[in-house]
């Protein structure tokens, strides 16, 4: 056996045993099955498809989150480098046969008929596999500038797939939808600063460590300081203000996406507004959205709907 065939059997043994790709693909019927059940088991802030999605588009959502979800993953939950590498190495394996026609997971039998009805172009998927990849190599940024070069493949693709399942393809709607996206990764990143340190990584760009006088040390020690008061009171204004800059998509897709991709940016404000309520502190606990909250949230998209 390789050393690559063998750090891909050594890392399916750190995931779930349904993550590992079966000798024989499934049926259409069974791999759509597989992709719900992950859809809806897997916590996010919020669920991966809304009752103001149509029905016809869900099981597409499905397919694509379970790949995302599979991919990332691949990347965060293996515990050693070389063997997610090697995994998603592998990944990227299934992915290019599933565009030549011959999928053999049950993601990429259920992604096959996603991808050809929607004209998917195959880098959107592989981009996502890079920021993974990227994830095991580069644990730190110096600018915000590298940053949103790494928001360019973790995020923004996220936003393009789901414009593709909504019919929007066009570079214009794309570029707002990427605003949206990496201000949800930065909300992101900014709830779970103690988390990701704990992953051996650090989001916060290194110049704002520096340009606050906060101290890398300050995260693994939980020490809490009015230089880190500041520095994430400057990162959450940032990240509202990419959100600003993605508000004019709404009002350029169809009732239905809109009314989502409304929650989706409320919500992400909402995460920065969580922060704030705890005075910026991070490191005490992590912030988090209140079941009411988010209640109340979707109840005001429903409002909408119906209005």
């Amino acid at each position: 056996m390789s050393t690559q065939a063998t750090n891909v059997q050594a890392g399916w043994q750190a995931l779930p045993p349904e993550y590992r790709t079966p000798e024989k693909a499934p049926s259409l019927a069974e791999a759509h099955v597989y992709c719900e059940r992950l859809a809806k088991s897997h916590y996010e802030n919020f669920s991966v498809v809304t009752w103001f999605l149509p029905k016809h588009l869900h099981q597409h959502f499905y397919n694509v989150y379970a790949y995302c979800r599979i991919s990332d993953d691949l990347g965060d939950e293996v515990g050693d480098t070389t063997q997610s590498l090697a995994l998603l190495d592998e990944w990227q394996h299934q992915l290019d046969k599933c565009y030549e026609g011959s999928p053999l997971h049950p993601v990429f039998v259920a992604l096959a008929g996603t991808v050809k009805e929607f004209k998917i172009p195959k880098y959107e998927f592989s981009d996502l596999l890079t920021a993974f990849r990227q994830d095991q190599t580069i644990t730190r940024y110096q600018t915000f500038e590298d940053l949103l070069g790494y928001c360019k493949n973790s995020a923004n693709p996220v936003g393009h797939l789901v414009l593709y399942l909504c019919g929007y393809s066009d570079t214009e709607r794309q570029k707002l939808s990427d605003y949206t996206c990496t201000a949800l990764q930065l909300a992101n990143f900014w709830q779970d600063v103690a988390v990701d340190y704990g992953k051996g990584r650090i989001y916060l760009p290194l110049e704002s460590l520096a340009r606050f006088s906060a101290a890398e040390t300050d995260i693994p020690e939980r020490k809490f300081t009015p230089q880190f008061r500041e520095l994430m009171r400057f990162e959450v204004e940032r990240a509202r203000d990419w959100f600003a800059k993605g508000l004019p998509l709404i009002g350029m897709v169809n009732k239905e996406l809109a009314l989502d991709l409304d929650l989706f940016s409320r919500g992400g404000l909402e995460i920065l507004r969580a922060i704030e309520r705890q005075d910026f502190n991070v490191l005490a606990r992590r912030p988090v959205i209140s079941k009411s909250r988010k209640l109340g949230l979707v109840l005001r998209a429903m409002l909408g709907k119906l209005r």
